[in-house]
C-alpha cells in the first residue's frame, strides 16, 4: 500500500493536485487506475469493463461503464501527494468537471491517439481557461492501431496552444507499444506492457536520435522564450544547462509558457508513471499556483488570500456526495490555515456554525482518517449539518467567501408525475437534497402550467437523477414531456366589448354592467388597466372589481387557458343598479366582457424561443442544421471553432423537447448544445390552430 495508508502528513509544499479531463472515453478513470497501481496503492489495476476500478465504485458507473461522479484518489511519489481527481467525460456531467477544475493546480487533459481533439475536449479547454490553470496533454491509447501520435499532437497545437510541446513520444504504436522517448531526459524509456508501470533507460536508437534532437532543441527553445533572463543564456550560450532547465521548465509550466504532451497506453500503463514523474516534480504546489481572491464579508471587499498554514484556517466545499450508512460526504479544498477534527467554523455562505468531525483523505470510496490537512490539500468530511456544494467554511474571526463554481446552464427539461398519491412532500425532500449534492440539477414546482419540471445537463443525468430519487428516497416518478408556457396576446382592438351581468332570484339580485377598450401592448409591457369612466356611470368603488375580474379572465386565459400578456383595458362606459350592484358582480361582467372583446381582437399564442448553440464536428453540420429547421428552427449564423463548428439557431421550446439525445445519436456523441431562454414570439397559425382544439376538446371533456 501506499505510505498514505500511514497517516502522513504534507505540507502545502508537498501537494499537487490534478484534475484528469477530456472527452468520454479518452481514457481518463483507467489513467487513473494505472497511477494508483504504478505507485502500489493497490496491487493490480481494474479494468472498467470487469466493474473493479478504484474510482468508478458507484453501482450506475459500474452498470453504464461511465464515470457519473468525479473520484478523489491519493498516492504518494517520493514524499509528494499526489491528489488526482478522475472527472467524467460525458457531458451529461460536465458540472463535475468544472468543479473539479476549481480546486486543482493544474489539469491533465487525455486525447484519443485516433480520434484526436474532439467536442468534449474543447469544453474542458474553455473551463481550463475560465480558471487560468497549468495544463498538461497526454496523448492516450498509442496501443491502438490506428493510433497518430505525431498526428493528434499537431491538433493539439493548432487547436489549443502554439506553446504545447511535446515531452514524450512513442518508439511504436499500436499493441507492441512498450517504450517513449523522453526528449527532456533524451533517453529511452522501456516498460513491460500490462505490468505495474515501472520502466527501464535505455539510450535513444540511432535513427531516432534525429528526431528526439530536434524535439529537444524545440523544448529548450520554449522554455528559454518563457523568460528573458534564459533567452539571454540561451543566446550567450546557446542552450541551457540541467539546472536552468530543469527550474525554466517548472516556471513556465506554471505560467502557461508551455504545454507538455506525452504519449501513453493507460490501459496497458505504459508511459503513466513518467507522467506522474513530472508531475511531481514540475507542477505548481498550491502555495505557487498564486494567491485566491475572496470577499471579506464584514468590510465588504475583495481580499488576496495566499495558500498557507500561517492564515486562518477556511476551506470551499466543491463536492457533496450522499453515501449509504455515512451520510453526506463534503468533499473541500482547505485554502488557508489547518483543518483538524474538531475545529468550529462559520458556514460564511448562509451564517450557520458547523464543527468539523473526522476529516479524510478518499480513494474512490475508501476513507483514511487523518489528523490534520495543511493549506492547499483536499480531504472530506461527514455530517455537516447545513453546508453544501459551494459553501465557504471559515473561523468566526475570518469571514471570507470564495466565488462559488459557475456550473453550466441546463440543456433538457421533463415534467414528473408521481406514480404513488400523496407522495408530494418526500418528492420534494428528495430533489432539495439531489440538487444539493449536484447543482447542476435543479427544479421547480410551476404554477404556470401546474407541473414539477426537472432540469439538467441530458436525459442520462436525468435518469440518475429520478433512479437516485427512488433508490434513496423511495419514491417512484415517472417523466412526461413539460406542458410548454405559452402566452396568449392580441393583435387587433376590441373597441367596444360590453357585458351585462343581471341575475334575479328572489331576494336581492345581482347586477354589473361593463363597457372595455381591449387593445395590444408592446411585447414586454405587461398589462395596464385604465379608468376612463365619465360622471360617475360606474361608481369608483367597483372599478377595482372590474380590473380584478379582468385580471381573473387574463390569469387563466380565453382562447387556450394560458395566462395573457401584454394588453391594455380601458374601462370607459357601463351601468349600475342602486340595489343590486355589488363587486362580485362587477367582477363577472368585467371577466366575462373582456372573453368575448379578446376573442374579437385577433387573439394569437406566443411560445417561448431559445437561443441554441449547437457545437459539432464538420462533417455532421448539414444534418444538424436540416435537424434544427425540421423543429422550427431559425438559423442565426454559424462560426468555425478549429475542426468544430458552431451552429446558432432560435428554437422554439416545444421542439426541443429531448433533442439533446437527438443530437447526441445524430453525431455519434461528438456533438453537444447549450440552451438558454431569448423571447416569446408569435405561434404560426396552424400549430395554435392544433394547441387551441386540444384545449376545447379537454375543456367539453371536463365539463
Amino acid at each position: 500500500m501506499s505510505q498514505l495508508a500511514n497517516n502522513k502528513e504534507y505540507t502545502t509544499q508537498q501537494v499537487r493536485t490534478t484534475a484528469l479531463v477530456g472527452h468520454g472515453s479518452s481514457g481518463k478513470t483507467t489513467f487513473a487506475e494505472a497511477a494508483l497501481f504504478s505507485l502500489g496503492v493497490i496491487t493490480r489495476q481494474g479494468k472498467i469493463d470487469d466493474g473493479n476500478t478504484v474510482a468508478d465504485y458507484h453501482p450506475d458507473e459500474i452498470e453504464r461503464k461511465i464515470s457519473i461522479d468525479t473520484s478523489l484518489l491519493t498516492a504518494d511519489l517520493n514524499d509528494i501527494k499526489l491528489n488526482i481527481l478522475d472527472t467524467p467525460g460525458y457531458s451529461d456531467f460536465t458540472g463535475e468537471v468544472k468543479a473539479a477544475l476549481r480546486v486543482c493546480e493544474t489539469a491533465v487533459i487525455l486525447v484519443k491517439a485516433f480520434e484526436g481533439v474532439e467536442v468534449g475536449t474543447e469544453i474542458v479547454w474553455d473551463y481550463i481557461q475560465e480558471y487560468h490553470l497549468p495544463s498538461i496533454f497526454i496523448v492516450n491509447k498509442i496501443d491502438n492501431e490506428n493510433g497518430n501520435f505525431d498526428q493528434t499532437a499537431l491538433s493539439v497545437k493548432e487547436r489549443f496552444s502554439h506553446d504545447a510541446v511535446i515531452v514524450t513520444f512513442p518508439l511504436n504504436t499500436g499493441i507492441s507499444f512498450d517504450a517513449v522517448i523522453d526528449v527532456l531526459r533524451m533517453k529511452l524509456l522501456r516498460f513491460k506492457p500490462n505490468a505495474n508501470g515501472s520502466y527501464t533507460e535505455e539510450e535513444i536508437p540511432a535513427d531516432l536520435q534525429g528526431k528526439a534532437s530536434q524535439l529537444h532543441e524545440e523544448l529548450i527553445e520554449k522554455i528559454a522564450e518563457s523568460d528573458e533572463a534564459l533567452l539571454d543564456k540561451f543566446f550567450s550560450n546557446g542552450t541551457l544547462n540541467d539546472d536552468e532547465l530543469l527550474a525554466g521548465l517548472h516556471r513556465a509550466l506554471i505560467d502557461h509558457k508551455v504545454y507538455p504532451v506525452f504519449a501513453a497506453s493507460s490501459t496497458m500503463n505504459v508511459g503513466v508513471k513518467n507522467i506522474l514523474e513530472f508531475i511531481a516534480k514540475y507542477s505548481a504546489s498550491p502555495n505557487e499556483a498564486g494567491t485566491i481572491q475572496a470577499v471579506n464579508t464584514e468590510k465588504k471587499e475583495k481580499i488576496e488570500i495566499p495558500v498557507e498554514d500561517a492564515g486562518n484556517p477556511s476551506l470551499f466545499v466543491f463536492k457533496t456526495i450522499s453515501e449509504h450508512h455515512v451520510g453526506e460526504l463534503s468533499f473541500f479544498k482547505v485554502y488557508s490555515g489547518t483543518i483538524t477534527p474538531g475545529l468550529d467554523m462559520v458556514n460564511v455562505s448562509n451564517g450557520k456554525f458547523e464543527r468539523l468531525a473526522q476529516i479524510f483523505t478518499m480513494n474512490g470510496r475508501e476513507r483514511k482518517e487523518i489528523a490534520k490537512l495543511h493549506a492547499g490539500d483536499i480531504g472530506a468530511v461527514v455530517k455537516l449539518k447545513d453546508t453544501h456544494t459551494n459553501n465557504t467554511l471559515s473561523t468566526k474571526a475570518f469571514p471570507v467567501l470564495y466565488p462559488p463554481v459557475e456550473f453550466p446552464a441546463p440543456v433538457i427539461s421533463s415534467a414528473i408525475i408521481p406514480k404513488h398519491k400523496g407522495e408530494e412532500d418526500k418528492i420534494g425532500s428528495g430533489l432539495h437534497t439531489l440538487h444539493e449534492e449536484d447543482p447542476t440539477f435543479l427544479f421547480k414546482v410551476d404554477p404556470e402550467i401546474k407541473q414539477t419540471v426537472i432540469f439538467g445537463q441530458g436525459e442520462l443525468h436525468l435518469a440518475i437523477v429520478i433512479k437516485r430519487l427512488k433508490e434513496k428516497f423511495g419514491v417512484d416518478v415517472d417523466l412526461v414531456e413539460p406542458r410548454i408556457p405559452y402566452k396568449e396576446t392580441i393583435k387587433g382592438i376590441a373597441a367596444d366589448a360590453e357585458f351585462k351581468h343581471k341575475k334575479q332570484s328572489g331576494g336581492r339580485g345581482q347586477y354589473g354592467h361593463v363597457h372595455l377598450k381591449i387593445q395590444p401592448r408592446q411585447r414586454g409591457e405587461g398589462f395596464e388597466f385604465e379608468d376612463a369612466i365619465v360622471g360617475g356611470v360606474v361608481p369608483g368603488r367597483f372599478v377595482p372589481a372590474v380590473e380584478k375580474g379582468v385580471l381573473e379572465a387574463m390569469e387563466n386565459g380565453v382562447i387556450a387557458g394560458y395566462k395573457v400578456i401584454d394588453v391594455k383595458v380601458t374601462l370607459f362606459d357601463g351601468s349600475y343598479h342602486d340595489v343590486d350592484s355589488d363587486e362580485m358582480s362587477f367582477k363577472i361582467a368585467a371577466s366575462q366582457a373582456f372573453k368575448k372583446g379578446f376573442k374579437e381582437a385577433r387573439p394569437i399564442l406566443l411560445e417561448p424561443i431559445y437561443d441554441v448553440e449547437v457545437i459539432v464536428p464538420e462533417e455532421y453540420m448539414g444534418d444538424v442544421m436540416g435537424t434544427l429547421s425540421s423543429r422550427r428552427g431559425k438559423i442565426a449564423g454559424m462560426d468555425s471553432d478549429g475542426s468544430h463548428q458552431i451552429i446558432k439557431a432560435q428554437v422554439p421550446l416545444k421542439e426541443l423537447y429531448r433533442y439533446s439525445t437527438t443530437l447526441r445519436s445524430m453525431t455519434q456523441g461528438r456533438g453537444i448544445h447549450r440552451q438558454k431562454f431569448s423571447h416569446y414570439d408569435e405561434v404560426p397559425r396552424e400549430v395554435m390552430d392544433k394547441i387551441v382544439a386540444e384545449y376545447e376538446k379537454t375543456k367539453h371533456g371536463e365539463e
